[in-house]
């Protein structure tokens, strides 16, 4: 179970199945290909995190400098957001309030991306094969 947050908001999450048997086909990869799949992951990590920064409200300027990517599964998995305790005010901007509207804007440069994110990876592993 995730941890609480202050206000005992929980942090929004995506839970990936399957992760065990991508693990052991990922290790029968050539290190290259690896290599083309982590910086097509790392490719879209960072235009998502670009275009939030861009589109984000503007109150202070705190929020479009402070979203941020976080990689684990040795740079396979990319997390992109706020995640320190003063940018807690990201959630309402996102998604808005009873007296504040909602203004998102990592959710559609996620939707965004979606869409070339398939194609990133490819590209990558095709540029690792040549």
């Amino acid at each position: 179970m995730s941890p609480r947050r202050r206000g005992g908001r929980r942090p929004v999450t995506v839970r990936i199945t399957g992760i065990e048997r991508l693990r052991e086909r990922l290790a029968s990869l050539d290190t290259e290909v690896i290599q083309g799949l982590k910086d097509g992951v790392k490719a879209s990590a960072e235009a998502v995190r670009e275009e939030t920064s861009r589109t984000v409200r503007h109150d202070s300027g705190n929020l479009s400098q402070t979203v941020d990517v976080r990689y684990e599964e040795e740079g396979l998995v990319a997390h992109v957001g706020w995640f320190d305790d003063p940018e807690f005010y990201a959630h309402f901007a996102e998604n808005g309030t009873r007296s504040f509207p909602a203004q998102p804007s990592l959710r559609p440069a996620l939707e965004a991306e979606r869409g070339r994110y398939r194609a990133r990876l490819t590209e990558a592993v095709r540029r690792a094969l040549r």
